[in-house]
């Protein structure tokens, strides 16, 4: 089977390209070759950028595939431009959506893909939303090969998955941690979460891959263990020997302090949910995600060490959560004191 990834070098490709090479699949990625650390050894990189359409059909001419599946495409305009490039040049499309287009906040924890699709709080996930319109729209009036998947919380070796850490270095939480400074989890903790390990979620994927059954559908592709934000961020901390000191503050004073979080939290990881995976599982009965999430963020944190130049903390970020810390702990004696 040929399959193209545009992109393939991502925390969820780069797990489902190795698994796709060992399953002999021929496998060619289309980037602009920038994470050469993260090619498998096997794949075949095309060199381009798909975001420059007429220079991606020049190099894509001579090319056809059994499978394309774009892992960087977030917008319809994006959608618009593989329907132009791959429309007769393949036998399925994947496009990877989120299980954050779901209804937010969802009537029911139990996630299905029934579920409606609805989020008024997160741009991101109305943007999914509207590429999932359009690719469906295309199946049903002209008969394009489209499936749909719908990945959650995915984390691998090079992601931390916590719920209030930095983006310009994921080793922050953790060396908060070390140093003894109290951690933010928003809300109480006790909202449920699930996290799915790369490796799992490529067992479900590779399955879809040329499957004619999977055409005119979509999938969910999560793990079936659910866990408090409380316990994920122990997780966290026990892989480095530590007890975090954890703090629960509000979403409503976390965004109402620093709104740039509103979209992510309220429009996704504040939500308990919990997703049925009986549609994957039946459609390929081989899967079953085996890395639980205290063996995942082992393994996680244990890459980390081995790149110490990883091992940084974002100042900025820290401050900000000081501050944040501060605020709230100030607001709660002005309270006690009758201020």
């Amino acid at each position: 089977m040929k399959v193209l990834f545009i992109g393939g070098t991502g925390i969820i490709s780069s797990a489902v390209s190795k698994l796709a090479l060992e399953k002999g699949i021929d496998l060619y990625l289309f980037n602009r070759n920038n994470r050469k650390e993260f090619v498998p050894e096997g794949a075949k990189v095309i060199q381009g950028d798909i975001r420059r359409e007429d220079e991606a059909r020049e190099i894509l001419k001579d090319y056809s595939f059994d499978v394309v599946v774009n892992w960087i495409a977030f917008t319809p305009e994006h959608i618009e431009t593989d329907l132009r490039l791959f429309r007769d040049k393949t036998g399925q499309y994947i496009f990877i959506s989120s299980a954050s287009a779901y209804q937010k906040p969802p009537e029911n924890f139990i996630i299905t893909e029934k579920t409606p699709l609805s989020n008024p709080f997160w741009e991101y996930s109305r943007n999914k939303i509207a590429c999932e319109e359009l690719l469906f729209d295309e199946y049903r009036k002209n008969g394009f090969p489209v499936t749909v998947v719908r990945p959650s919380h995915t984390y691998g070796n090079t992601l931390i998955p916590c719920i209030f850490n930095s983006h310009k270095s994921r080793w922050s939480v953790v060396e908060r941690m070390r140093r003894g400074k109290k951690i933010i989890v928003p809300g109480d903790g006790t909202s449920l979460w699930v996290l799915t390990h790369n490796t799992d979620f490529a067992k479900a994927f590779v399955g879809i891959l040329g499957n004619p059954k999977a055409i005119g559908e979509a999938f969910q592709i999560t793990s079936d263990e659910a866990l408090t934000w409380d316990q994920i961020t122990d997780l966290i901390g026990g892989a480095v020997g530590v007890k975090p000191d954890i703090v629960h503050i509000s979403t409503d004073f976390i965004t109402a302090c620093i709104p740039e979080l509103y979209s992510e939290l309220v429009g996704d990881k504040i939500n308990s949910v919990y997703f049925d995976n009986s549609k994957i599982k039946e459609l390929v009965p081989e899967f079953k995600c085996t890395t639980p999430a205290r063996e995942g963020i082992k393994k996680t944190i244990d890459w980390y060490l081995k790149h110490p130049e990883l091992l940084w903390l974002d100042e900025e970020w820290d401050m900000m959560c000081d501050r944040l810390i501060a605020a709230h702990e100030a607001g709660i004696a002005a309270y006690k004191a009758g201020v």
